[in-house]
């Protein structure tokens, strides 16, 4: 946990003034996020996994690949910028001719950024980074990964079911690894009425770049077709 986070979650306030301090320190990191976000001038595609995998890896490869089939087909790629499958995503994109959109967050021991950014930004807390990941995004794809990597895909399903954003897609890469979390969604939470048919209904699974890239595209163009048309100036005066 970054040091602003731990002085907010972990110790008392000096004083009203370091609360407000504080505050707008976080307020002014929402507007910064929000300002590199009115940067990205094309659809974007999130994609989480684990900073731990390396080149030659399957997952690496995998989503190396499919951010390249976004590039290609004119997207923007939004990682959390740092190494492994972040770097394979943001290196695909580049490849691609995509925008590669790195938003880093500074860790007690440094995740430096990977070195295939079109656009990147360090965040001090976790919320705000989190924040900018769902906010400019058209579709998720989660490759493996751990505890960072879950938390992500459960809160973006969370806004997603509550209704907080748009019913986007998010697609699992990888059958074997998300297999058993989907076995215990089902056999567990569904079986308990603690999720609804409707609920899995956001969920897709994959082993193929081009089908991720697919099921994305045919949400996103199903959405713009049920979208209303924005009247043109002369109808609005």
């Amino acid at each position: 946990m970054s040091a602003p986070d731990v002085r907010l979650l972990d110790q008392p306030h000096e004083s009203a003034d370091a609360l407000r301090d504080h505050t707008t320190t976080i307020a002014e990191e929402f507007y910064d996020g929000f300002t590199a976000v009115d940067r990205i001038d094309r659809p974007a595609v999130t994609i989480f996994g684990s900073a731990r995998v390396h080149e030659g890896t399957r997952a690496y490869g995998a989503a190396r690949a499919t951010a390249k089939l976004f590039g290609e087909a004119g997207w923007a790629v939004i990682t959390g910028g740092g190494p492994g499958v972040m770097e394979a995503a943001n290196r695909g994109c580049q490849e691609g001719g995509g925008l590669s959109v790195g938003f880093n967050i500074e860790l007690p021991h440094e995740q430096a950024a990977n070195p295939y950014l079109d656009l990147s930004l360090t965040f001090r807390h976790f919320y705000v980074r989190k924040t900018m990941f769902v906010k400019p995004a058209e579709g998720f794809v989660v490759f493996p990964g751990g505890f960072g990597t879950a938390d992500e895909l459960f809160e973006s399903l969370t806004l997603i079911q509550t209704g907080k954003v748009l019913h986007f897609p998010v697609v699992l890469f990888d059958s074997k690894f998300w297999r058993p979390a989907l076995d215990w969604v089902y056999g567990s939470m569904l079986t308990d009425g603690l999720v609804s048919k409707e609920d899995m209904e956001l969920l897709s699974l994959t082993d193929s770049p081009e089908r991720a890239l697919q099921h994305v595209l045919e949400c996103y163009e199903r959405r713009c077709a049920d979208m209303p048309a924005e009247p043109r100036k002369a109808d609005a005066q």
